[in-house]
């Protein structure tokens, strides 16, 4: 694959890409680059993480990364997640394992690690340590949203603080030449960038992809995750599993699927902040070549778009109405995500523990 197609895919459905000229060089001098992105183990799995982040990865696989998948054990511990026991946590960390290896992420390409296989490693603390030494206590604190924590917070566990620090040192330990990450995320990323800067370490590029809008629209919100406001109602309004109706999990079944698609959120001729259109940018074309929209014969029939840009035009002059872009955005997931729910109808024991682990919390 010659250069400009490798730096073509890498760059791809991306919110951000610090730098696209770091990645240039980056790809010019390595033919096997490292990459990772780091999941916590933090409970049933939503499309914006599963089918966002594992197209992406597909595309750096393809332009030669030599790409890990981070299960942040030790992080969700941290964060409290699954009431911070840590065979829950361990539980959840298979699940994703099973989710991202049935979305196409082959084991034989991708390494999955976890973050206890690095924390008994005393190098790494010392990194954490020199990385805290190298930040203020303000500059940690404004990075807490990367855990879901809005920086009004007060009174914290001290161990949250550990975070930020962590995940940097994370990217240092594994020798990582390009950190990604949502959005939402960037905060550690540029610590760690800046940190490097102070240390003398290799600094990371990084590669941010948009957060998938839950389906109830966008949010009204006065918490605050972000400065940007922009950014902060892009990260109030993703698509949450703590909302049911309003996420769509992996494995729903296909009936569950086009039931939550349905009540979406999707007003006539509104491209922007609908989430149905966003669905069809940054889940179904990235994993499809075409999308259908199925439309009675009297309205015009079946009509078939080749990329979002078209299909966000027609829809933008009101030329596809809302039910039957429902209809085509329901078929085509129901499609994509078919051999997870297949994946877990033949082995459903690890999917069995979460739903359980769930009910229990």
């Amino acid at each position: 694959m010659d250069l400009q197609k490798r730096i073509d895919l890498v760059l791809r459905d991306t919110a951000e890409v610090i730098t696209p000229e770091e990645i240039r060089i980056l790809l010019e001098t390595n033919d096997q680059p490292r990459a990772y992105w780091g999941f916590e183990c933090s409970g049933l799995l939503h499309i914006g993480i599963g089918l966002v982040c594992s197209a992406k990865i597909k595309h750096l696989v393809e332009a030669g990364f030599k790409f890990t998948i981070f299960l942040a054990d030790w992080h969700s511990w941290i964060n409290n997640k699954l009431g911070g026991d840590m065979e829950n946590i361990r539980i959840c960390g298979e699940y994703l394992k099973q989710i991202f290896t049935s979305l196409g992420l082959e084991p034989e390409k991708i390494e999955f690690r976890w973050a206890s296989d690095i924390v008994n490693n005393v190098d790494y603390w010392e990194k954490v340590i020199r990385i805290s030494k190298s930040v203020s206590v303000n500059r940690t604190w404004r990075a807490l949203p990367v855990m879901g924590r809005e920086t009004s917070m007060k009174d914290i566990e001290t161990a949250w603080v550990l975070y930020p620090t962590m995940q940097a040192a994370d990217i240092f330990e594994m020798d990582i030449d390009v950190a990604c990450s949502g959005i939402d995320q960037r905060k550690a990323h540029m610590l760690a960038r800046d940190a490097a800067e102070k240390l003398k370490w290799n600094k990371p590029s990084c590669i941010h992809t948009p957060l998938l809008i839950g389906l109830q629209g966008p949010a009204t919100t006065n918490k605050e995750f972000d400065e940007n406001a922009d950014l902060n109602v892009e990260i109030s309004s993703k698509m949450s599993k703590s909302i049911p109706q309003s996420s769509i999990l992996v494995h729903d079944s296909a009936e569950d699927i086009a039931s939550k698609i349905k009540n979406a959120y999707c007003p006539p001729k509104l491209v922007k902040g609908n989430p149905i259109l966003e669905l069809a940018k940054l889940v179904i074309f990235p994993e499809k070549d075409q999308l259908v929209i199925p439309r009675p014969t009297k309205y015009g029939g079946p009509e078939t778009f080749e990329s979002y840009e078209s299909l966000a035009k027609v829809y933008d002059e009101g030329k596809i109405h809302p039910l039957d872009m429902k209809n085509g955005v329901s078929e085509a997931l129901i499609e994509i995500l078919k051999p997870v729910r297949e994946h877990f109808k033949k082995q459903p024991e690890t999917l069995e523990k979460m739903l359980r682990i769930e009910i229990t919390r």
